[in-house]
């Protein structure tokens, strides 16, 4: 994120123009101990050998905060972290979210709103089936691949033995081992 600016936000060496990156991660499902948790990470500055000092805005340019979001049976279930956690789920309904946005959270909902809260619920439900899509195909391919090992049969006769449509072969030729 800092070496991206050359040629955006300086050029020529004028570092002295770099901007300060902010990176913000938020995890949907992280481990148990890590719910409900939000933590910076930031440079500092600290001299191992000898004693200089130098200006924060010189080395101060990174700062990565991770959001980890948890479940509403935890006392620090509140703010950024519930809200976040509702308009990210993807297993609430729409109109729970904009329930909760306006009686826990006094969001009016606007029509454009509840076509934002609607298309963050259709991109989490997007998310989740390309994952599934993704999944199938791996699993196709890892069947196709052992046919092939196991049995000495060539692609096409794997694909033929699990059924696969002519139509779509051509994607899993180009996905195999080679």
């Amino acid at each position: 994120m800092i070496s991206s600016q050359y040629g955006v936000e300086f050029m020529d060496g004028h570092y002295e123009k770099i901007r300060k990156a902010i990176s913000i991660w938020i995890c949907a499902d992280p481990p148990k101990y890590r719910e409900n948790t939000i933590t910076r990470y930031a440079v500092r500055e600290e001299n191992i050998v000898g004693d200089t000092t130098e200006k924060r805005e010189n080395y101060d340019l990174i700062t990565a905060v991770i959001v980890c979001l948890g479940n509403a049976g935890d006392d620090k279930y509140t703010g950024i972290l519930k809200l976040l956690d509702v308009l990210l789920s993807s297993e609430r309904k729409p109109d729970e979210k904009k329930r909760i946005l306006q009686d826990d959270f006094n969001i009016k909902m606007t029509r454009e709103l509840e076509s934002e809260v609607l298309l963050m619920c259709n991109l989490s439900k997007g998310i989740e089936e390309k994952g599934i899509k993704e999944g199938i195909k791996e699993g196709i391919l890892a069947s196709i691949q052992n046919l092939m090992e196991s049995m000495g049969w060539s692609a096409e006769q794997a694909m033929a033995a699990l059924k696969i449509p002519e139509s779509e072969q051509i994607q899993y030729v180009n996905g195999l081992k080679k």
